[in-house]
């Protein structure tokens, strides 16, 4: 066990320090899974799992709650995977490792999972703590949140019974969330012809790195910079100038994740390699300008390559056009609910994909349906104009708020009576499973919470350890209030 364990809540801490011991990254939730039903088998908790791969446990009342109405308390299993380039770490076999500083729970060099493992953590915690008074409940855990809610979307019949769902996947302690945004990914192919490499060209790579990153909803209005689109703009110009021939451009990963690193392999003619390398200079402390106050660790470097092949000017052209053209960013900000964001999309990832195709990944959010269409359109339309091949996901739906719902009251009410003041409701701008819970049980009511956490979707990620004890007892106010 690491020094985490010694931290309070003593129970949530220990379950969450086994969770980072379990490998887990999306769609490769075979070993959780596993944890889970042994978990339960361990402690004789009914268990039920459905084809999709999803896990729900289910305790009885304590004495005299017995007639209390079913709380279901819900997290995902998996998280998303993300490490400091030249880090030797396999998410698919290694522990994640866990250290304390100044206040706060980081890991060495990946994201730490406490999205949403510390969710996963105080759900089994109150399945199995003694002095917890409750009336019957249910924990969910689903797969595959962060890369595309399969879970949320295959949840089989019979794995929900309750009336109240508290979601657990939040990440601003002292703010109750009853809305989401609903998203939709949006996928773009360009094929290209490879050509032998100009034999009287000379070869660099040019990279960006070092950027906040984080997560592509929560943290889309913090004026963070997108590792593709800066790679982009460098790119553009220097084809304007030179007679640029591109061989490889590889940025970001995650559709949920604003790209923190891009590269590219590039040429120019080496007798216009010295106006090019002054080109270089002037363009990269324009960037480093601009990064003063958004981007403070911004780096962005130029080497000597050697390749063998590069990708035709017609595609050339039509991805670096495409990609300078897309919109990124905040596209509106909601008038109903000051502060948030309505609609937004990020240049998530460009991948060189087989000897002839190049994929670019966008994810589009909105908490309004025919916005989060329109920006989706946009983002075809550039697409489009350019040539691609584009394909859009099923997407998912948001969560309307529900200000009237009596489980926002008693929660809000136990936050009053535990630290004497008003928690902040609000929405979010990121995608939650409730939109999908919602659809499929109307009868729901549901109310998002959790501790602090900092730096999600990225190796910056960190979990406040002051919240944890305020989450926790914010739950267990809840369950052993609600009526």
């Amino acid at each position: 066990m690491s020094e985490i364990t010694k931290l309070e809540p003593k129970l949530v801490w220990e379950q969450f320090d086994a969770i980072t011991r379990v490998p887990r990254p999306s769609k490769k939730e075979e070993k959780i899974r596993e944890f889970l039903v042994e978990f339960a088998k361990k402690h004789h908790i009914d268990y039920q799992t459905d084809q999709t791969g999803n896990v729900v446990m289910r305790v009885p009342a304590t004495k005299g709650y017995e007639d209390r109405p079913m709380v279901i308390l819900q997290s995902h299993m998996d998280m998303v995977c993300e490490k400091n380039s030249g880090l030797a770490f396999d998410f698919e076999k290694d522990p994640i490792r866990t250290r304390i500083e100044d206040g706060w729970v980081k890991a060495e060099g990946t994201t730490l999972g406490a999205d949403d493992g510390i969710g996963m953590a105080a759900a089994l915690a109150a399945m199995i703590d003694p002095d917890l008074e409750h009336g019957p409940l249910e924990a969910l855990f689903t797969v595959d949140e962060e890369t595309g809610l399969t879970g949320a979307f295959g949840l089989g019949e019979g794995m929900l019974t309750g009336k109240y769902l508290v979601n657990l996947d939040s990440e601003d302690e002292g703010e109750i969330f009853i809305g989401c945004a609903g998203g939709v990914d949006t996928l773009a192919t360009f094929r290209y012809r490879a050509e032998e490499a100009p034999k009287d060209h000379v070869f660099f790579r040019v990279e960006v790195s070092d950027l906040s990153g984080g997560h592509s909803g929560d943290d889309i209005d913090k004026g963070r910079m997108n590792s593709n689109k800066l790679i982009a703009r460098f790119l553009w110009n220097a084809m304007q100038r030179f007679d640029l021939r591109l061989s490889r451009f590889d940025g970001g990963n995650l559709r949920n994740a604003i790209p923190r690193e891009a590269f590219a392999v590039l040429s120019v003619p080496g007798s216009e390699t010295s106006a090019f390398e002054t080109f270089y200079k002037e363009f990269a402390e324009g960037l480093k300008s601009e990064a003063k106050f958004r981007e403070p660790k911004f780096r962005i470097a130029l080497a000597g390559a050697i390749v063998a092949s590069v990708i035709d000017r017609e595609a050339q052209r039509k991805l670096l056009y495409a990609l300078v053209g897309l919109p990124n960013g905040v596209i509106e900000m909601s008038m109903a609910m000051p502060g948030l964001v309505e609609t937004s999309t990020n240049l998530a990832s460009v991948k060189f994909e087989g000897e002839d195709r190049i994929v670019v990944t966008t994810s589009q959010r909105s908490d309004s349906e025919s916005a989060k269409v329109y920006a989706m359109q946009m983002v075809e339309s550039v697409f489009a104009l350019a040539g691609a091949e584009v394909i859009h996901s099923d997407g998912y739906p948001g969560w309307s708020p529900n200000p009237e719902s009596k489980l926002l009251e008693i929660t809000v009410s136990s936050y009053e009576k535990l630290f004497g003041v008003k928690p902040k409701v609000r929405a979010i701008h990121a995608g939650l499973e409730c939109g999908l819970f919602l659809k499929k049980f109307p009868h729901l009511e549901m109310v998002s919470f959790g501790p602090t956490l900092r730096g999600v979707h990225s190796p910056d990620e960190r979990l406040e350890i002051a919240t944890v004890t305020k989450f926790w007892d914010l739950m267990v106010e809840i369950l052993k209030t609600v009526r």
